[in-house]
């Protein structure tokens, strides 16, 4: 974790709720298959905080072997590009030309100042959604609310129904919120293409002065 999100992490986790969420992960990892790693768990807060621009909330973590590596809709480069991201590259092909991505890797956004983000961060093997309501809504809810207080400017892109619960924690007079149905082959058609959440983005950095996200 990135030295920037310290104090907020060391606050969240001396908390009564991360105690029990932490208790409930231990048996979990003890005796099942959870994903990602332990050591990968908190992979979105190695992003500099003073450097995040933009916010992309996803669901949980993939739930199949080597898919899932603390960042939400990223994969290793070695695995294939899972659906939801094959429709986010095709939206941005439609949206802003060719993506930038040869890979199902999103450490290229992470390094520009992407906060990929998941609203669980934990998942057992084969089991989406499995560890929904233990904790971890509550600390993304912190997470939300610390960004919008501490940082000016972001833009928060919210894909799907548990994301875009998230919309009333952002102050929308000074950040842009972009919402609409997650890139999941289910619903990618009823609101996702045709988003152009990525040149919208892109043109509200660039309005406040910011280096726009090579997608």
């Amino acid at each position: 974790m990135h030295e920037s999100w310290k104090p907020f992490l060391k606050s969240e986790f001396a908390k009564p709720y991360f105690r029990e969420l932490s208790e409930f992960l231990h048996r979990e990892y003890e005796t099942k298959t959870i994903f990602p790693k332990k050591q990968l768990v908190f992979s979105a807060f190695t992003t500099d905080l003073n450097h995040v621009k933009v916010v992309i909330l996803g669901q949980d973590p993939y739930h199949t072997p080597g898919a899932a590596e603390g960042l939400a809709f990223s994969v290793p480069p070695s695995q294939p590009i899972p659906p939801s991201l094959v429709n986010i590259y095709k939206e941005i092909d439609s949206d802003i030309g060719n993506h930038a991505n040869p890979t199902g890797s999103l450490r290229n956004w992470q390094k520009q100042g992407v906060l990929l983000l998941n609203t669980v961060l934990t998942v057992e093997a084969h089991k989406p959604k499995s560890h929904a309501n233990k904790g971890w809504e509550t600390f993304t809810t912190a997470t939300i609310k610390y960004l919008n207080q501490e940082r000016p400017h972001l833009v928060f892109i919210l894909w799907g129904r548990d994301a875009r619960s998230k919309k009333t924690l952002i102050d929308t007079s000074k950040h842009l919120v972009l919402e609409s149905p997650h890139p999941s082959p289910l619903s990618a058609h009823s609101g996702f293409f045709g988003n152009r959440h990525f040149s919208k983005c892109n043109q509200f950095l660039a309005q406040n002065n910011l280096e726009p996200i090579n997608w």
